[in-house]
């Protein structure tokens, strides 16, 4: 049973312990930018551009400065600071993204200049004042027409490739790169862009005191935003605070910093007041950074008896409209490119180039999830071509665990691991031949609802830049341990998994230890949270000073209890200091604490820990799912999870970040995609157009936890917020296209929604006539809607499907007359919530 914050057996780490931080952020005390209540602050409210790519004649912001209630407008002609820094050195300059659109814009929501105002209300009213000429230039949307440098975003730089990477080996793409093979599958895989949508939009606010900027902002990289602030406007970093309080998600995003966030401290300094921006939903569908954008043409060679020899791919990635991290992830995709497989010949190229849409940032997985998609779709199709079961080529191909430490074929270390035992855990918690035979009696029925099985096995890097990060722990007058920490918790538990750790070593309860974070005045360095890494990181620093500490505390305890430091011991259980042979002398933490205030000896310790190596999680997720030939329907039956993050400290910590990072992979793969028309208008900028799954279509999670501890860090702990995802895309991808196998199906892009399932099924995927009796005919056209619902088949749109599946066990709904599914989405979702259901 899951405990506070008692010590069980003497020890904490690996046991269930209740998140202290959640009675605060679920009874309303937590504190949000939104939540700051700033004494004659002014709002902030942007205007941005209703076009994809077009020059700008003129703005005129006149009309808007003489509305009521407004402060100021400002326009890139009054913002004159260095432009937003580059996430990488191999960006071109020229590509830079100024804080306010100059000359030209680029995508749809661009800003092109800024308004100030008394009330939100008069900043918002006042944006329609704002008279912007646009001479519109042909959009750029999709990425291999961006290739062809056939209209090019930036004439200054003269292509639109921002970055690209060739093999060294000169054969590597030439014929003889495959010339031992029996077989070559290939393999193209359609790019998918994805929005984040944390329950928390971008916010910040700013104010100047006494010469210094103070600045609030929802962030995953506190310090990092620090610094990048001071370079933006020219200021000392010493001049400038910034305090990330709860965040309420990021997944990557929020790790990328924003041009709104640059120009707010020069606003406030404009306006002389406090000034504050929280954007709308609209907004953060189109100006948050996308995540993936990844296309990729894969080849994989091998023998007829399951072994692969050869694998190469190319990728192709969406960079937007300005390069971000995600022009640069392409690096990271190849270097995890063969995965947990002994692959002999391995060889990627990859370019990014900008389009006129949203940048792309780092979003759950941040390049691991497309290498693993790649290369598990490329063992699928693999199996299907020497007709041998996915599980067995995998097999023949995992990594030996008597292999470690192992190099890939892209030269990277991997740690530890113990892959094939973690795919065989998983076949025997999904009883995998119990689905593969009741997949084969479906088959011969001819039944309309068809099961597919989908497997994946993985591996993945974690702090892939192996940065060093801060952990420090202090005794306060109280006797409380007191620890910083350099990273900053969105949601990860952060405040409960350091507790743990200075409280294992401390023998204090978790419940009496104080955290720190997000405020670059209270902790003086970090590197932020992003990339799984927090744990190996900041945890394996806040171990080492707890240790420290606890060493400097016994030499402490010898002086007060003016023994030799040899003879003090540290009884655990009590949390006190006594001489080794005199029962019932000894001082305690407290004791400790106020003669350290006293003397003015700080009780304390700071570490930056910077670890020799990434850490490798890995682990194998199998998918059932149950697809409608009908009507294309696919719904996710169920799926098992055996992840191995190293060494768990917290289960309930891994099994929420676990939780999280399965639903997340599953909607990749059967929800979600960012859609824009051929001119760049985004045409999913709300929840009412974006296929975000609800709880009703995801089944129990089947989690199994296998610990190989990594040995490149104290704890022996590896990354797991993205594992859920990384792992999961890829096992529901292959589900599907293997419930559309008979039907001549070969491949299905994500996300697998049922019109692109029922359009398969009606092509035959390019292939063969089914080869499984149909129970009822195909209809020609996409099901009725209103058919469908009646019938029980879930309509083809996202949408409907949420809402046939929340009506699924009642009676139908009549709204005005007529059917839920004839009225629309938007009539239904009000019918269900008269009804009590959200």
């Amino acid at each position: 049973m899951p405990t506070d914050d008692t010590l069980l057996n003497g020890s904490v780490l690996g046991h269930p312990v209740r998140r202290v931080e959640d009675q605060r952020l679920v009874t309303g005390q937590a504190s949000y930018v939104d939540n700051l209540n700033l004494p004659g602050a002014a709002y902030v409210a942007f205007v941005r551009s209703p076009v994809a790519h077009a020059r700008i004649r003129s703005v005129d912001t006149g009309p808007a400065r003489r509305a009521p209630g407004v402060y100021t407008v400002v326009t890139a002609d009054d913002i004159t600071h260095h432009p937003v820094p580059l996430d990488g050195p191999q960006i071109p300059e020229a590509m830079r993204r100024r804080l306010l659109a100059h000359d030209a814009v680029r995508y749809v929501g661009e800003p092109v200049a800024a308004v100030v105002a008394e009330t939100p209300a008069a900043a918002t009213d006042a944006l329609e004042r704002v008279e912007v000429d646009y001479d519109p230039l042909p959009a750029v949307v999709d990425p291999r027409e961006a290739a062809t440098d056939s209209t090019v975003l930036f004439t200054d730089v003269g292509t639109n490739t921002v970055w690209s990477h060739d093999d060294e080996d000169p054969t590597a793409f030439t014929d003889a790169f495959f010339a031992d093979c029996e077989v070559v599958v290939r393999q193209h895989l359609a790019p998918q862009r994805l929005a984040p949508c944390p329950l928390e939009v971008r916010a910040a606010a700013a104010v100047w005191e006494d010469g210094r900027l103070r600045q609030w902002a929802s962030t995953q990289v506190p310090h990092r935003l620090r610094d990048e602030i001071s370079t933006v406007l020219g200021i000392a970093p010493e001049r400038v605070q910034v305090v990330s309080p709860d965040v309420g998600g990021g997944f990557g995003a929020k790790a990328a910093n924003y041009g709104e966030y640059f120009i707010l401290g020069a606003l406030a300094q404009r306006v002389g007041r406090p000034v504050k921006w929280v954007e709308t939903r609209s907004e953060s569908m189109s100006g948050l950074g996308h995540g993936r954008g990844q296309a990729a043409h894969i080849e994989i060679g091998g023998d007829r008896d399951g072994r692969v020899h050869a694998y190469r791919w190319s990728v192709l990635a969406d960079s937007g409209a300005y390069p971000m991290l995600g022009a640069v992830l392409p690096a990271v995709t190849r270097l995890m490119g063969p995965g947990p497989y002994a692959i002999d010949r391995y060889a990627c190229r990859s370019r990014s180039v900008v389009t006129n849409t949203v940048p792309t940032v780092a979003y759950r997985g941040a390049g691991r999830p497309e290498a693993t998609h790649a290369i598990e779709r490329a063992m699928d199709l693999f199996a299907a071509e020497v007709d041998l079961d996915p599980v067995e080529v995998r097999r023949r191909n995992l990594v030996a665990p008597d292999s470690f430490p192992y190099s890939n074929a892209a030269g990277l270390v991997y740690d530890s691991g113990a892959y094939e035992s973690a795919l065989d855990t998983a076949l025997d918690a999904a009883g995998y031949s119990s689905l593969r035979q009741e997949q084969q009696e479906r088959r011969e029925r001819g039944d309309v609802v068809q099961l597919g099985i989908g497997i994946s096995t993985y591996v993945e890097i974690t702090n892939v830049r192996r940065q060093p990060d801060m952990g420090a722990v202090e005794i306060d007058p109280e006797g409380h341990p007191v620890v910083r920490a350099g990273t900053h918790s969105q949601g990860q538990g952060h405040a409960t998994s350091y507790a743990m750790i200075a409280a294992e070593v401390l023998g204090v309860g978790v419940g009496d230890v104080r955290f720190v974070q997000g405020d670059t005045d209270a902790v003086p360095s970090g590197v932020g949270t992003f990339g799984s890494r927090s744990m190996q990181t900041s945890g394996t620093a806040v171990l080492q000073a707890s240790e420290e500490v606890a060493q400097l505390a016994r030499q402490r305890a010898a002086e007060l209890l003016e023994a030799s430091a040899d003879d003090i011991e540290f009884d655990q259980g009590n949390a006190s200091f006594g001489v080794r042979g005199v029962p019932g002398i000894g001082v305690g933490w407290r004791e400790l604490g106020a003669h350290a205030a006293e003397t003015g000896q700080p009780l304390a310790a700071s570490v930056d820990f910077a670890p020799e190596n990434a850490t490798f999680p890995s682990g194998a997720h199998i998918a059932a799912v149950q697809v409608d030939t009908q009507t294309g329907d696919t719904r996710l039956r169920r799926i098992v999870a055996v992840d191995d993050c190293g060494r768990v400290l917290n289960p309930l910590l891994v099994e929420g970040q676990l939780h999280g990072g399965l639903a997340q992979g599953i909607a990749q793969a059967l929800y979600e995609e960012v859609r824009y028309d051929d001119e760049g208008n985004p045409l999913t900028s709300t929840f009412a157009d974006y296929g975000i799954p609800a709880a009703p279509d995801l089944p129990d999670f089947d989690l199994v936890s296998q610990q190989t501890p990594s040995p490149v860090n104290g704890l022996g702990v590896k990354g797991v917020g993205e594992s859920g995802t990384i792992g999961a895309i890829p096992a529901v991808a292959n589900a599907v296209a293997d419930a559309l196998a008979p039907y001549g199906v070969r491949h299905v892009d994500l996300p697998a929604t049922p019109e692109r399932v029922w359009r398969l099924l009606r092509s035959g995927g390019g292939g063969a006539v089914p080869t499984v009796p149909a129970a009822a005919p195909h209809s020609e056209e996409p099901p009725d809607a209103t058919a469908a619902w009646r019938r029980g088949a879930v309509p083809l749109d996202s949408g409907w499907a949420r809402v046939r599946r929340l009506l699924r066990d009642t009676d139908p709904v009549v709204v005005g007359g007529c059917a839920v599914a004839a009225v629309g989405a938007a009539v239904a979702v009000r019918a269900l919530r008269r009804r009590g259901r959200r």
